[in-house]
């Protein structure tokens, strides 16, 4: 799975101009499926985001997680962080799962963070979104759970 996180004051996702899901402070989750990925490569996920240390502490220091900042995550479907550009300037999205095991392993990363006392909302898995977010630091961390 390839992630990007964002750590952000506020995120609101709409789908066909409806608001969806709403958080506070918290981190905004991209997550892309590829081909190869388990139900190990949730594990991963879930326990690299909800472990993250990147919200600062009292001496301004990124020493807290998203769970010792009480903050939620907003997990977002993205298989275009499978497009592949290698070759010209169209990008290829053959290692982005198909949409089927792409979805139960979106649903099962949700559940793992729950598991972790995350509160997570959710996009709509294939649906066109929009979010607005307001970026805190801004903060972006880029992982993918075979390189953890």
């Amino acid at each position: 799975m390839r992630v990007v996180v964002q750590r952000v004051s506020g995120a609101m996702l709409y789908v066909e101009g409806r608001l969806i899901s709403k958080i506070e402070k918290g981190l905004v989750v991209f997550l892309g499926v590829t081909h190869a990925d388990t139900e190990k490569d949730a594990d991963i996920v879930a326990k690299k985001v909800a472990h993250m240390r990147i919200f600062e502490d009292a001496q301004g220091k990124m020493n807290l997680s998203v769970s010792d900042v009480k903050g939620e995550a907003l997990l977002v479907s993205q298989f275009t962080l499978y497009g592949d550009c290698a070759h010209g300037n169209r990008p290829s999205f053959i290692l982005a799962a198909r949409p089927e095991p792409a979805n139960r392993l979106y649903k099962l990363t949700a559940e793992k963070l729950n598991d972790y006392q995350i509160p997570v909302k959710l996009g709509i898995f294939g649906a066109d979104m929009k979010i607005d977010q307001k970026n805190d630091g801004p903060v972006t961390i880029l992982f993918d759970s075979r390189g953890v």
